[in-house]
């Protein structure tokens, strides 16, 4: 695309990519998941796939958009189109509907957390039957209007493009999140009973490496942490200049979304415990556990908005990667400008996710066709388009374009059979259990 749009450079960059990763799942999931899998002991395998296999994915990604110049669906097409095939476009299109699917029902929980800012604001959650007020919200025609308002941030973030909408906003909040996040943690810390929730954290219970579920389960959060899907780090790259480093972003990128997920920990579990709460209640410890510890810790109110505050900004740097793959996709396609695609998104997702916001059931099968289904298939598309169809060759010369530390040979063998073939293994799992 002549004249596309470029990051200013790599902190810009990466921050974005953090931005992107870092979304509802680091403060929402990962918290109980580790508590859950054996504490420390879930690290293991974690941080294992992590950066073994998830920087090796996000490399991967990023080095597709950067060479071909485009989001999923062209990237496809050109790879196809160099072996003479036709097809290409239409492969493209799965990833593109995974995300653009994921982007439906994000904003609507979006739409949650700011509504719950405003609770936080307002100081009414010791006030409320909390697990009582989220089944009379969530699910009900009231969720619209902040689902709507959640839509009209992201849309007004991206609509300013990519260095003065999506770059210049994460270069915000991304610090701002890091620090509130910092302040939470001590304050948790220093709650009478937290040690209990740092322990239930820490002490591994290496037990758990023994069940197999704790390796999936720990798989499959470390490709969802860093955002694999074949679109989203796809359509990112391809706003990268020729000489970023791509292996050095993919690492910053896993690193910092890692740390931002192990300091959401040691917020939510720790408070937890100091109020006698169940760490492991899962969804529901962000919108009924949670706001019940802040209606009765001394200073709640002040670090129940903290909190809150924290949550928005991790929800929509993930929602702006999110609506930018649906509106690069069309910009691309029908020769739209950005303000154009981006309206044309924004509309039709707000009206796609209506029926969502009104009906819970219809929420949660949607968002399992989107997330157990579409996204991994995508992931696994790209990955195999771009080491197989491309050539792993070719790939590993665009990835160590710019790189201060090239990869060898050796990663070749790497990203080519063990990396896709556990993308198709994560596709499997994910699809016999239901979902990560």
């Amino acid at each position: 695309m002549a004249g596309r749009e470029t990051f200013s450079g790599k902190i810009g960059f990466i921050l974005a990519c953090v931005g992107a990763a870092m979304g509802l799942g680091s403060i929402w999931m990962f918290p109980w998941r580790l508590g859950s899998f054996g504490g420390a002991a879930f690290l293991v395998p974690y941080l294992f796939f992590t950066f073994v296999l998830g920087v090796t994915g996000l490399m991967g990604e990023f080095a597709f958009g950067r060479s071909q110049q485009s989001g999923a669906i062209g990237a496809f097409e050109k790879v196809f189109r160099e072996k003479g095939r036709g097809y290409g476009a239409v492969l493209g299109t799965i990833p593109v509907l995974g995300v653009t699917g994921v982007f439906i029902f994000y904003l609507i929980v979006c739409g949650w957390v700011l509504k719950y800012f405003a609770l936080a604001v307002s100081g009414v959650f010791s006030k409320l039957d909390l697990p009582a007020y989220f089944g009379n919200f969530a699910g009900q025609p009231e969720s619209i209007v902040w689902h709507l308002l959640a839509m009209l941030i992201t849309l007004f973030i991206v609509m300013r493009g990519v260095q003065g909408g999506i770059e210049k906003s994460n270069k915000i909040m991304m610090p701002a999140l890091f620090i509130i996040l910092l302040v939470l943690m001590v304050r948790s810390l220093t709650l009478p009973g937290a040690m209990k929730g740092v322990e239930f954290l820490l002490v591994p219970n290496w037990s758990h490496l023994a069940d197999p579920k704790t390796w999936v389960m720990a798989l499959g959060m470390a490709f969802f942490t860093v955002c694999l899907g074949g679109a989203a780090m796809v359509v990112y790259g391809s706003y990268l200049k020729k000489d970023e480093d791509i292996p050095s972003s993919a690492i910053n990128t896993a690193f910092w979304t890692t740390i931002a997920s192990l300091l959401s920990a040691f917020v939510t579990i720790p408070a937890a415990f100091a109020f006698n709460m169940d760490p492991q209640a899962g969804p529901p410890l962000l919108f009924i556990t949670v706001p019940q510890i802040f209606s009765t810790m001394p200073g709640g109110y002040l670090f129940g908005i903290l909190f809150f505050l924290c949550v928005i900004f991790a929800a929509i740097s993930s929602a702006i990667n999110l609506m930018e793959v649906p509106v690069e996709a069309v910009m691309d396609r029908f020769n739209l400008s950005r303000n154009k695609s981006v309206f044309l998104v924004a509309l039709l997702g707000f009206l796609a996710g209506i029926p969502l916001d009104i009906n819970m059931n219809l929420f949660g099968m949607f968002a399992d066709l989107v997330t157990v289904y579409l996204v991994p298939a995508g992931a696994v598309l790209a990955a195999f388009v771009f080491f197989w169809v491309y050539g792993v060759g070719r790939a590993r010369e665009e990835i160590n374009r710019g790189a201060a530390r090239p990869l060898g040979r050796w990663w070749e063998f790497h990203a080519k059979y063990i990396f896709v073939l556990t993308s198709v293994a994560v596709l499997v799992l994910g699809v016999i259990m239901g979902g990560f």
